[in-house]
C-alpha cells in the first residue's frame, strides 16, 4: 500500500508536512474534497508512532462525552473546541469502523482496535490517502516553508536521493508532530517552520513520561505494577494532583497511567527548580484505623514464629516486599513475635503514604507527547490557519495541544488534521 512519487507533478492545491495521524487525516480530508493533495514523510513509512502507540496497541480515542473529554485536555482545551465538535470521538469511531476497522471499547472508556494491532490503524489512514488520490513522498524532508508577499508559495525539500527540489502551492499544512519519540521522526521540525514564519512557539517539554525518584529502594522496586493505588504529586510540600488506577517501576522511572497523568504538572514543577515528590496510597480503600486492624487479623492468624516477610507478602504484591521491608528499617526475616509495635504503626503510614522523591523525568524518547509548541493564540480554532502567514495550517502536536492519557491526544490529531484538511478560509 506504501506508495512513493519520485517525480511530482505541479499544481498542488496544498502540501501535508507530515505523514502521522493528524496529517494523513488532513492530507486525505483534503483530497476527498477534491482538492490536488502532496503528502511529504521525511521517514520510509507513514505512521511511525501510531503504529507502536498504545504498546502496539493504539488507543485511538476515548468514548467519554464531550465535557468530560474537554476536562482531560491540558493545554488550551478551549481553542479545540471547534475543531472537537467538527470530528467528534464519535466520528473518529465511525470513521475507523467505516475503513473497515473494528473497535472495542474497554476500561475508561478507551477505544481500541478489536485486533490489538496499532497498524490496523495507521493502514487505514493511508488507505484513507491512497483512495483519495493523494500523492505520497517517503524519505523526503521539507526544508523550508516558502513565502511571497507574506502569503504561503510552496516548500522546498531534500528528495532521498539527496537533490534539492521545490514544490510550489498555495496552502501547506504542517504536521510534523512534536518531540515525543524521535526515533519515528519527531524531531521538532515544525517549530523551526513555525518560527522562521514569525510564530511564537511555547517552550516544548516531555508530557506524559516517566518519573525518575532518589528513592534508596527504587531499583528494587523495578519491574514491579500496582493495581487500585492512588498517588498524589506534591510541589514543595503543597498537594497538587491526586490519581487513581495503575503504577509500574522500571529502568525509564516511575511509569503506568497514574504517573503519567500527574507527570506534566511534576515536570513542569522540575523545570521550575520546585521541590516535587510523589505519595502512594497503596490501600486507598482502607482507612488508616481500618488497616491497623487488617494487620492485626493478619497477624493473629499467623504464628508468632513466622517471619515479617510472610505478613508483609499477605499486604503487597511480592516485589513489594523487600523494598518494604527495607523502608520499615526491619529485616523481612524477623519473627513476627520480636517485632515491635511501633513497627506495625510505621508500616500503616508507609501503606498509606509512601514517599517516593521526584528528581528528574524521562526524557522525549520516553515521552508520549510533547507539551508546548506553536501558540494557538496565533492559530484560527475555526480553520486551524495561521493568522500571521496566510495559506500556512497547523495540526496535530505540533500546537500547544496535549491531554491526559487514554486516547485524547490522538483524538486531538484527528479532529485539528480534519478541520485543517478542510481548508476553511
Amino acid at each position: 500500500m506504501e506508495q512513493n512519487e519520485e517525480k511530482v507533478a505541479g499544481g498542488y492545491d496544498v502540501i501535508v508536512v507530515g505523514a502521522g495521524a493528524a496529517g494523513m487525516m488532513a492530507a486525505g480530508t483534503a483530497a476527498r474534497s477534491g482538492k490536488r493533495v502532496l503528502l511529504i514523510e521525511k521517514m520510509e513509512k507513514s505512521g511511525r508512532k501510531v503504529r507502536i502507540t498504545g504498546k502496539g496497541r493504539c488507543n485511538v480515542t476515548n468514548a467519554r462525552p464531550a465535557e468530560e473529554f474537554a476536562s482531560q485536555v491540558r493545554t488550551n482545551a478551549e481553542f479545540l473546541r471547534q475543531a472537537f465538535a467538527g470530528f467528534d470521538n464519535r466520528a473518529t469511531i465511525r470513521f475507523f469502523e467505516r475503513m473497515g476497522v473494528k473497535l472495542d471499547i474497554e476500561r475508561g472508556e478507551r477505544v481500541f482496535p478489536r485486533s490489538g494491532k496499532a497498524w490496523d490503524i495507521a493502514n487505514a489512514l493511508l488507505e484513507f490517502c491512497v483512495e483519495n488520490g493523494v500523492k505520497i513522498l517517503y524519505d523526503t524532508r521539507v526544508t523550508e516553508i516558502m513565502t511571497v508577499c507574506g502569503k504561503v508559495f510552496g516548500v522546498r525539500y531534500v528528495n532521498k536521493r539527496g537533490f534539492v527540489r521545490k514544490e510550489e502551492c498555495p496552502a501547506v499544512i504542517v504536521a510534523t508532530g512534536g518531540l515525543s519519540y524521535p526515533a519515528t521522526g519527531s524531531a521538532g521540525d515544525g517549530y523551526a517552520f513555525a518560527a522562521d514564519l514569525g510564530h511564537r512557539i511555547e517552550p516544548v517539554r516531555p508530557s506524559l513520561t516517566p518519573l525518575v525518584s532518589s528513592h534508596a529502594q527504587f531499583g528494587h522496586l523495578c519491574g514491579a505494577k500496582l493495581r487500585n493505588v492512588r498517588a498524589t504529586l506534591f510541589v514543595d510540600n503543597e498537594p497538587v494532583r491526586e490519581e487513581f488506577g495503575e503504577l509500574g517501576f522500571s529502568e525509564r522511572g516511575i511509569e503506568g497511567a497514574v504517573a503519567l497523568r500527574v507527570s506534566r504538572d511534576a515536570v513542569d514543577a522540575l523545570i521550575d527548580g520546585r521541590r516535587v515528590k510523589l505519595v502512594l496510597d497503596l490501600k486507598p480503600a482502607l482507612s488508616e484505623e481500618q488497616l491497623r486492624d487488617r494487620i492485626r487479623r493478619e497477624t493473629e492468624e499467623l504464628a508468632p514464629t513466622e517471619f515479617l516477610f510472610e505478613l508483609l507478602r499477605k499486604l503487597v504484591p511480592k516485589q513489594l516486599v523487600m523494598p518494604l521491608a527495607y523502608e520499615l528499617d526491619v529485616h523481612s526475616k524477623t519473627y513476627l513475635s520480636k517485632v515491635a509495635e511501633p513497627v506495625f504503626e510505621r508500616l500503616v503510614k508507609v501503606l498509606k503514604g509512601w514517599v517516593f522523591p521526584v528528581t528528574d523525568y524521562a526524557p522525549f524518547e520516553y515521552a508520549v507527547v510533547t507539551a508546548g509548541g506553536v501558540s494557538c493564540d496565533e492559530v484560527n480554532p475555526y480553520t486551524m490557519e495561521s493568522t500571521k502567514v496566510p495559506g500556512l495550517y497547523f495540526a496535530g502536536e505540533v500546537l500547544d495541544l496535549d491531554a491526559n492519557t487514554g486516547g485524547y491526544n490522538l483524538q486531538i490529531a484527528f479532529s485539528t488534521g480534519r478541520l485543517a484538511g478542510m481548508l476553511k478560509k
